[in-house]
Formats: structure tokens, sequence, C-alpha cells
């Protein structure tokens, strides 16, 4: 099942859909956000109690590899680890670039943004 995602460029705006998704019933570890810059990722999870796509979603083995990847490739790398194909992936690395915000929500079926 691929996840189901929405591109963000408001952090107010993600954090209403996250409490959204959390009031409909979706699980939080079925939540993530994904940002290409790492302090922006950090607070916005901090902020929103969403999931980082670590070592526990990705296994050890392709966490290790992360750390000496560059961002562009660590954030493919996770994307593919959560069901994304390699274009959709690279399309959204794209919209990450600029500085927006991914929510990403896997093992749901009828989510609505």
């Amino acid at each position: 099942m691929e996840p189901k995602y929405k591109i963000f460029h408001n952090d107010d705006h993600l954090s209403e859909a996250i409490d959204k998704l959390r009031n409909d019933g979706v699980p939080d570890d079925d939540i993530y956000i994904l940002a290409h810059d790492n302090d922006h990722d950090r607070r916005n999870r901090k902020e929103t109690d969403a999931n980082k796509i670590g070592a526990k979603v990705t296994g050890v083995g392709t966490a290790m590899k992360n750390v000496f990847r560059g961002k562009g490739d660590t954030l493919r790398s996770k994307m593919d680890e959560i069901g994304f194909d390699k274009s959709k992936a690279e399309q959204l690395k794209i919209e990450l670039d600029k500085g927006k915000s991914l929510l990403v929500v896997t093992n749901q079926d009828k989510v609505e943004f």
C-alpha cells in the first residue's frame, strides 16, 4: 500500500492536519514528517509528536548507510523504505528542497487531509 501524503508550506497547517488525523483515529505510529532542513524536521516533530523515519522504520543497515549519504539521498532512501516508488520520492524531494514539509501517513486506506 502506497503511503498517503500532503506537502505543507505552513507549520501551523501541518500541525492542524496531524490533529485532524489523530481525531479521525489514525494511530501515531502511522504519522511521519519529513523536511529537508534537520532543524525544521526536529522542530515539527517535537511540536506535533509525529514520528521520524529512523532505524526503527528503515532498519539498522539503511540507517547506518544514511549516516554517510547526502541529505537528498537520505530523504529518498527514507521515502523508499516507507513505500514510495523512486520517481515519486524524487518529485517529493524536490518539494522538500524548497523548504516545504511532507506529512506522510502509512498503513491507511481512507485518509483525507
